[in-house]
């Protein structure tokens, strides 16, 4: 089994008007090769609001796959290829945003009219360079679509989004090996989960309590990164918990950032700024029905 490099407990930050936990980057810790970010934000809307007052409106990316997963409540995602989808709880909203789009992402009118629970996941993943310049792609994922594997024991549910697990393949296209898990573990449960070793891999829980490897706890909240120097990980829920987990092979090549563009010099982001000001990477005019 693998051994645990850090623990990282998520620190609260502020964009905008939105209060967020954010575990990656952390202090010393920029991004685990290929993820560069994870944002936990989970909130409860207070109803009688237009959506244009909620979410984030259009801004763009070019360079990565910011990725979103959905646990309460409904996430509407429109972008400037013409696309606009409501993917629901369970759902997964994943976007290569290739050579450039512009995208926003907002609870649908009728949690903002009704109010009630909301909570997503964001993660970005890099993309190689090769890849980088390739056309944008919006995939959504509803949770029938994803393999879904129940543990020996029947207290745990692995939603397979990327990669594969268990003999089964998930439908998301990615830039690089990946395997993406969402699971929901009861108290008492156990999963072990087989890694290559070659991946760099870490979880995120939501919520809950868990045992790692027998010995390690961890908390609501908490990152845990895994060394590479094992075949896998075993976890125990000593509450009920649930958890996401990332793993892929490290790019291992220079990264630039600026805002939302993520390439591999500083004067291809200045280029991709450039190429955004000059409407290059399309328009999004939002309309609320």
């Amino acid at each position: 089994m693998r051994t645990i490099r850090q623990i990282i407990p998520a620190e609260r930050v502020q964009m905008g008007e939105i209060f967020l936990d954010q575990p990656l980057p952390a202090p010393g810790l920029n991004h685990v090769d290929p993820f560069l970010l994870v944002h936990h934000w989970a909130d409860t809307l207070k109803g009688d609001q237009h959506p244009s007052q909620l979410g984030v409106g259009p801004h763009p990316h070019r360079g990565f796959t910011p990725a979103t997963f959905i646990f309460k409540g409904s996430l509407h995602h429109r972008d400037s290829t013409g696309r606009s989808d409501i993917v629901v709880a369970g759902g997964v909203q994943w976007m290569n945003s290739g050579s450039g789009i512009v995208h926003s992402e907002r609870p649908p009118k009728e949690l903002a009219a009704e109010g009630g629970e909301f909570e997503i996941i964001q993660f970005w993943v890099n993309a190689p360079a090769a890849k980088k310049m390739d056309p944008p792609l919006y995939q959504p994922l509803s949770p029938s679509q994803m393999p879904m594997i129940t543990s020996p024991d029947r207290r745990a549910k692995i939603s397979l989004v990327a990669g594969e697990f268990e003999g089964r393949k998930g439908l998301i296209k990615s830039h690089s090996p990946l395997l993406i898990l969402r699971i929901d573990i009861e108290a008492g449960g156990k999963v072990a989960v087989p890694i290559p070793e070659n991946y760099n891999a870490f979880i995120y829980q939501l919520d809950g309590s868990l045992q790692i490897n027998g010995t390690n706890a961890t908390t609501a909240k908490d990152l845990t990164l895994f060394n590479n120097d094992g075949a896998g990980i075993e976890i125990e829920a000593a509450q009920d918990t649930r958890l996401i987990l990332l793993s892929g092979t490290p790019i291992g090549e220079p990264v630039a950032t600026y805002g939302p563009f993520v390439m591999n010099t500083q004067n291809e982001v200045m280029q991709a700024l450039k190429d955004y000001q000059t409407g290059k990477m399309g328009e999004l005019i939002e309309e609320f029905n």
